[in-house]
């Protein structure tokens, strides 16, 4: 494969729709390939713009405004990291040839857990809890009656756990159903999923190139809220379960076709798996692969877009620890406590603009022995804080 120079008139070119943490990564990886960068997001300086030979903010749900960047870049790869988006763009600019990784149709499906669900159930036959659709509020107190207490409500279309909540008993159904609404995305429609009694929830890294498909070593992962604050890599499973994950993970992602790498959720209770959700794109617990492995997630990704080879040395356990910001601040400052810095640890900072309540600011890396990194990146999270 030719690799050429950024910025020249045979440049090639990656354009990023969505440039959080995990798309600075994914940029950064294509800047050691030596591809052009094109970092969009709806607001001024998220984190791969800083990274990004150019960058653009806009309205990522207007279709005709995403189009217009996507016209005039001209890119050769279109990554998109985020669900808030206007799939109509996607279709339309692969309608015009554009390369959309993996493709619109797979974008359009995991974007929406209506979408997804039916298709991992109903045409693909995976393993999955009992669900219902609703759409009004009558209608959540009759589903999670019939799923029985207690239950996940979701929105169809929202990300990073947002609008997410367990319903515990009837009297919560008007909570529930507020919490949906103000998600951010499409909050129209629910999804009233029955609590599958499961023993721990993993996430099977898979990247496919068109040519092979590889597994990362399932991740362990631990969430508030819907929204994973620690995850370790390996999670310890037989190698039944691990086997069938493998499976299941190669069966939804071969119905979704395309290149790239995806992040599959799954739930398992003993030897058996169930289907949860499906991202395609790095996913945000597989940031512990910075440490763990030889290409992280994100290097994987892009050697999948490109279609090199997809092989990896994993160096050993790891852990990683998310820290979420306690205040809203327009110029906000990670204090990072020096002890995170040391033989087998260390930290990323997102460089996020803008803090709220709850948002993402850095994550700790430890690499140790799964059970001895997940106590010191414990740890080490303390010792990080809003300035």
């Amino acid at each position: 494969m030719q690799f050429s120079a950024p910025l020249k008139s045979n440049s090639k070119k990656v354009m990023l729709l969505g440039s959080g943490e995990l798309g600075k990564e994914v940029a950064i990886e294509a800047q050691r390939l030596g591809l052009e960068v094109v970092a969009v997001d709806r607001y001024q300086n998220a984190p791969a713009h800083h990274v990004a030979h150019r960058s653009y903010v806009v309205n990522m749900q207007d279709k005709d405004a995403l189009l217009e960047i996507i016209y005039r870049e001209k890119p050769d790869y279109i990554l998109p990291e985020i669900e808030a988006i206007s799939i109509d763009a996607l279709f339309a600019a692969e309608d015009k040839g554009y390369n959309v990784i993996p493709n619109a149709s797979a974008v359009s499906k995991t974007m929406n857990r209506k979408n997804i669900r039916t298709f991992a159930a109903e045409v693909l036959g995976l393993k999955t809890g009992p669900y219902e659709f609703v759409t009004t509020e009558d209608g959540l107190r009759e589903a999670s009656k019939r799923m029985g207490y207690p239950c996940v409500i979701k929105p169809v279309m929202s990300s990073s756990g947002h609008g997410q909540s367990v319903l515990k008993c009837e009297e919560d159904v008007p909570k529930s159903w507020e919490i949906a609404k103000e998600a951010r995305g499409d909050a129209s429609e629910l999804i009233v999923e029955a609590f599958v009694d499961f023993d721990y929830e993993i996430t099977m890294l898979t990247a496919r190139n068109g040519k092979e498909t590889v597994y990362c070593e399932p991740i362990g992962h631990e969430q508030r809220d819907g929204d994973y604050v620690f995850s370790w890599q390996p999670m310890q499973m037989s190698e039944i379960a691990k086997q069938k994950s493998q499976e299941m993970a190669k069966t939804i992602t071969d119905g979704l076709g395309g290149r790239g790498l995806f992040g599959v959720e799954l739930f398992i209770k003993g030897d058996d798996v169930y289907f949860s959700e499906v991202s395609p794109r790095p996913h945000d617990t597989g940031m512990v692969t910075l440490i763990t492995q030889s290409q992280s997630e994100f290097a994987l990704h892009l050697r999948a877009v490109l279609g090199l080879p997809l092989g990896f040395t994993f160096y050993g356990d790891g852990a990683s620890a998310a820290f979420k910001s306690e205040k809203h601040n327009f110029a906000p400052v990670v204090d990072v406590d020096e002890s995170l810095f040391s033989d087998n640890s260390f930290v990323r900072v997102f460089s996020k603009p803008e803090s709220h309540k709850g948002r993402r600011l850095a994550v700790a890396l430890v690499f140790d022995k799964v059970e001895s990194a997940l106590e010191k990146a414990r740890e080490l999270i303390k010792k990080v804080s809003d300035a």
